[in-house]
């Protein structure tokens, strides 16, 4: 089977990155040791497209733990999945990078990532047949943006050839934790655009509406927010890890995915999602899933799909269930809905179906889906960002590491480029003149004979 090399790097990626081994541990019955627990055929078939077999039978997460100060390394030790990993492949600094993307790009990250590479080829080489990489890593802090962007490109230029895929948690307004924060997603941004296959945007903001609106939580914790990054994260990678009737793998989700390479970013959604006390009043049905995944309230993505259009959708769906219903319930979908699906580009929802469904759901479904609706977050940072660099503000941390103030215009206008191709997308219809000119000589023509 292919294997994936997980990175996760920071202080937000290696919290959502551990979150999701303790997930999928959990779905293939590994218990916190790494020992198998369950006797079930199905749960080890593909066990190795995460993990690696050690010696005694003792299964080990094929991941790579990054960061520039030893403090999140030392809480993933402590944490519920400590002992899973193995203890090289923790790589960390002792200085930190400062919530500064400049810190984590060029200085202290330039100087640990050949260490961090060197941990990387040894998993590579390990592996049978590398399907790709998959990293963790937020856009507003240091570490994650900064040096998780500097990896992306390392590993880009070792491999040029296999599927490179992100994780990112973008920062958003009600939810800051540092004033830096569009500084920092702008720069990773222009890295991304260029240097990923795809890049799955998780956003603080939809993850607290959803914990307050949907999960009834007064006052969710981080680790509520990260429960259902890796919620997310697992049902993605269903595909990849269990036997179902269809199988995607990162390539295959990419070549359905994208139909421009800049135009990567994807929202991920989840169903179902109910409060804790309500479950008993839902009824877990194909139609309620179908009906609930496509709603605004369940993207992880604070941005309205209905504001944009869908150029293709992806979507997977766990436990056992009839597949000629799902095909129905897609077809429904996008029947009823036309309105919000580019018509140039026809059939342009993939459905997969995994017969083993998450722990405690009898089945459940994850939305990826390519909107140009995602613009809205964009802008969002570029409003805030030209806001603060029409003023010079805090720039000197940057230049200071060795930054020109070339880099940030180059940036700016690059993600200011993304905005206005999803918007040129939106716009383009199935009959626009693609062939101006011969319509035009037509015309003459026509003219000519008239007179």
């Amino acid at each position: 089977m292919r294997e994936i090399v997980h990175l996760q790097a920071g202080q937000c990626g290696n919290q959502i990155g551990s979150k999701f081994w303790e997930v999928i541990s959990d779905e293939h019955g590994i218990d916190p040791e790494g020992q198998p627990v369950s006797a079930n055929r199905l749960q080890l078939e593909r066990i190795n497209v995460y993990y690696n077999e050690a010696s005694g039978g003792r299964y080990v997460p094929r991941a790579v733990l990054v960061d520039l100060e030893p403090g999140t390394m030392e809480a993933v030790r402590a944490g519920p999945v400590g002992k899973l990993f193995k203890p090289d492949n923790f790589v960390f600094g002792q200085s930190g990078a400062g919530n500064n993307w400049a810190k984590g790009h060029y200085t202290e990250g330039a100087e640990l990532v050949d260490s961090v590479m060197e941990v990387i080829r040894r998993e590579a080489e390990n592996a049978d047949c590398l399907q790709g990489f998959q990293l963790t890593h937020s856009l507003g802090g240091g570490t994650g943006s900064g040096m998780g962007t500097l990896l992306v490109s390392k590993i880009r230029e070792e491999y040029p050839d296999r599927i490179m895929n992100t994780f990112s948690v973008i920062p958003s307004p009600k939810v800051s934790d540092t004033v830096v924060e569009p500084y920092n997603a702008t720069l990773s941004i222009h890295q991304l655009v260029e240097n990923t296959d795809e890049t799955f945007c998780i956003d603080n903001e939809a993850l607290y509406d959803i914990c307050f609106r949907t999960l009834k939580l007064t006052s969710p914790s981080y680790g509520d927010l990260n429960h259902l990054v890796s919620m997310t994260m697992s049902g993605v990678t269903t595909c990849l890890r269990f036997p179902g009737q269809l199988n995607a793998d990162l390539r295959k989700l990419a070549v359905n995915m994208v139909p421009f390479p800049r135009l990567h970013f994807f929202m991920p959604g989840f169903a179902p999602l109910t409060a804790r006390g309500s479950q008993a009043y839902r009824s877990l049905t194909v139609p309620e899933l179908t009906h609930q995944m496509f709603d605004s309230k369940n993207m992880m993505t604070a941005c309205d799909p209905k504001h944009g259009r869908y150029l293709t959708v992806a979507v997977i769906f766990r436990g056992l269930m009839s597949m000629k219903e799902v095909d129905e319930q897609m077809l429904a979908v996008q029947t009823k809905n036309s309105s919000y699906f580019v018509e140039w580009i026809p059939n342009n929802v993939k459905v997969a179906v995994c017969d083993i469904p998450p722990r405690g759901l009898k089945m459940s479904a994850t939305f990826i889906g390519n909107s140009t609706a995602i613009q809205e977050i964009f802008k969002r940072i570029s409003e805030q960002f030209t806001a603060m660099f029409r003023r010079k503000a805090f720039l000197h941390w940057y230049t200071g590491e060795g930054m020109d103030e070339m880099e940030f215009t180059e940036a700016e206008s690059n993600m200011n480029d993304l905005i206005s191709e999803y918007q040129q997308y939106q716009e383009a219809s199935i009959d626009d003149d693609e062939y101006p000119e011969e319509a035009d000589a037509e015309e003459v023509a026509a003219e000519n004979q008239q007179q």
